[in-house]
């Protein structure tokens, strides 16, 4: 279990020695993580920036029986959600909405459009579940500890989460 403890050095540094090394070993995943929420890349870097400020101002209230990879999760949910508050745009409608020029359209990256567009219809919860799940391969003991909730309840939302992906990508393949 990683734990994110008072740093050796200075006191000054304030643990910006172990900031550095967390980023490092976290950022890309939870940027990943990020954009399979948001699905816009450049929200989902201003999240992970967030993320790792909040870690960072709140280490003091990190807790020591939850892993560090759970606790940096559930920030980026939480900022993640709340972009999604702030932004108030139906989730359907992202994908056609003009893109910024210059906008890096990540999905065309690693991800066919007909998946992209079935994911773009699932809840926020339930596309950062199936992300946790597929792309970053955790188990439902760790995902439990990010979302606060029992590892039944997420194995049948996940369950119900692939049965509306498997739905749309169906109705899909009949057009």
């Amino acid at each position: 279990m990683d734990t994110y403890k008072a740093s050796k050095a200075p006191a000054s540094t304030g643990g910006l020695f172990e900031l550095e090394d967390i980023v490092s070993k976290y950022g890309q995943p939870i940027l990943s993580y990020c954009h399979g929420i948001l699905r816009n890349y450049h929200d989902a870097q201003d999240a992970v920036q967030i993320t790792f400020i909040k870690a960072h101002t709140k280490r003091a209230h990190y807790r020591e029986n939850i892993s560090l990879s759970a606790w940096l999760y559930r920030i980026a949910y939480n900022t993640c959600i709340d972009i999604l508050r702030k932004r108030w745009i139906g989730i359907s409608n992202w994908k056609k909405e003009p893109a910024d020029e210059g906008s890096y359209q990540m999905d065309e990256q690693y991800m066919h459009d007909t998946l992209s567009d079935a994911l773009s219809r699932l809840s926020a919860k339930d596309r950062a579940l199936v992300f946790n799940r597929v792309i970053d391969g955790m188990s439902y003991e760790e995902l439990a500890e990010i979302y606060k909730t029992s590892e039944a309840a997420l194995r049948k939302r996940y369950e119900r989460a692939k049965k509306k992906l498997a739905t749309f990508l169906e109705k899909e393949k009949e057009r």
